[in-house]
């Protein structure tokens, strides 16, 4: 009996991605629907590569964090603004208001502390080299199996972490 897994042809890991991203969507339009209040205790960390295509940040933040950012979304944000592809936001940093466009394919964390929700994702990097994009997909690999590529928090939180990364 062959112990391999077969190279799958459905990109299984962009599809999820996509829909937990897609999640972070709708809480977000949720918010703007809402008038920009945010219910109860609830309130965000999302973490962005600052460098991701499609990502506008002051040139300032960007020099402070050139590779990832975590913004809170709590009490002060304004002009919250949810499309297809990302989301944009105003927020005050030192005291000097900045505005951001943030993709949703830049985001690599997304915490609600509030009801101890949280969702990590990889950024979807397009320059990657070509022998990687011709290589083995990402999620194959004898040693891995389902529960460590989708593993729930050890402490008993609703925290998912999805790891399709590639096999080195």
């Amino acid at each position: 009996m062959n112990d391999t897994t077969p190279d799958s042809l459905i990109p299984y890991d962009e599809i999820v991605q996509e829909a937990l991203r897609a999640v972070v969507g709708r809480v977000l339009g949720q918010i703007v629907s809402s008038g920009g209040v945010l219910p109860g205790t609830h309130h965000f960390y999302i973490t962005f590569k600052t460098g991701a295509p499609g990502v506008s940040v002051p040139p300032d933040l960007r020099a402070r964090f050139p590779d990832e950012m975590t913004i809170v979304l709590q009490n002060k944000f304004w002009d919250l603004a949810v499309t297809d592809e990302g989301f944009t936001v105003s927020l005050s940093f030192n005291q000097i208001p900045a505005k951001l466009v943030v993709p949703f394919s830049a985001i690599t964390a997304f915490v609600d502390p509030a009801v101890d929700f949280g969702l990590q994702f990889q950024a979807i990097v397009e320059d990657e080299d070509e022998e990687d994009l011709t290589g083995t997909a990402g999620n194959d690999g004898e040693e891995r199996d389902i529960a460590s590529r989708i593993t729930p928090s050890e402490d008993g939180s609703n925290v998912v972490s999805v790891d399709f990364g590639k096999k080195k």
